[in-house]
């Protein structure tokens, strides 16, 4: 049996009781270690659960899952995902290869960012499609995470926006040179993406098209959902700039129209309260 587990979004501890019965007798247990990241390193899992884990980074996952399911069809293993196993679609070509093989799995779910952002007061059926903003290169700035951004916006819609997160990533010349050697991890900042979007509004203009984001238009920023420390911030996209959340990993929101309700919960995480109100009363319904 393959089962695949969710961790949740904090420490050890977040494992459902199901998912730790699970791991806990599984003869191989693997932890899925590149498309997120718990607030606790591999050895607190490890002692929490009385298990050994086996890394698995994107290239063991997305080239060698025929290792993780070996003889899976006569013992059990575990591949624990932080959040929810379905946060990615990596993991769904992990169950349509065990399946093809013949191997039966089970899949235990947990909480994931896609449903924990609700901590911030805005209401999860009112998001829209949720985009990925990427790390933007000296020779590739790609923006088509802001138009969906804007769609939603023009529908009404909240906007999550999963920021990037750069794990064993080989530069450029060690990857051309075939050198096993990698750059260090980065995890993208509520700043970075909003100095993002506030670049693409800037050439936006440029272009003479009036993006239906502004610098004002109301924003949150999330740290660490899920950990004792998280920290939520609401404010216009311009704030979102200069806010200081501390580590990883971060999301931010795009807010569509608001309720009343979605207003006075964002009012308990304003940057500077004096000036939300009139900004955000610009979107209410």
């Amino acid at each position: 049996m393959l089962y695949l587990v969710g961790l949740g979004l904090g420490d050890a501890k977040d494992i459902t009781v199901k998912g730790l019965e699970a791991v806990r007798r599984c003869r191989r247990v693997y932890l899925e270690a590149y498309t997120s990241i718990l607030t606790v390193g591999k050895e607190a899992l490890e002692e929490f659960y009385g298990k050994e884990l086996i890394l698995a980074d994107r290239e063991t996952v997305e080239q060698e899952a025929d290792s993780i399911l070996k003889e899976a069809d006569v013992c059990d293993v575990a591949f624990l995902v932080v959040g929810d196993p379905f946060g990615a679609t990596t993991h769904s070509d992990l169950v349509l290869r065990a399946v093809k093989l013949g191997i039966p799995y089970k899949v235990i779910h947990n909480a994931s960012i896609m449903n924990a952002v609700g901590c911030c007061g805005l209401q999860l059926y009112k998001f829209g499609e949720a985009v990925s903003v990427v790390f933007w290169t000296d020779t590739w700035k790609p923006e088509s995470f802001f138009d969906k951004i804007e769609k939603n916006r023009q529908n009404g819609m909240h906007t999550l926006c999963l920021l990037d997160i750069k794990v064993k990533e080989q530069s450029l010349e060690n990857l051309m040179k075939g050198r096993k050697i990698y750059e260090p991890p980065r995890y993208m900042s509520v700043n970075q993406a909003a100095e993002q979007l506030l670049a693409i509004i800037q050439n936006r203009r440029l272009q003479r098209e009036e993006p239906a984001i502004t610098e004002n238009t109301i924003c949150v920023g999330l740290a660490r959902v899920g950990a004792p420390d998280q920290k939520i911030v609401s404010g216009t996209l311009y704030q979102m700039s200069t806010v200081e959340l501390g580590g990883p990993l971060h999301s931010l929101i795009v807010t569509g129209t608001m309720h009343p309700l979605e207003l006075e919960m964002l009012k308990l995480f304003s940057v500077d309260s004096s000036s939300f109100e009139n900004k955000a009363f610009q979107r209410t319904t």
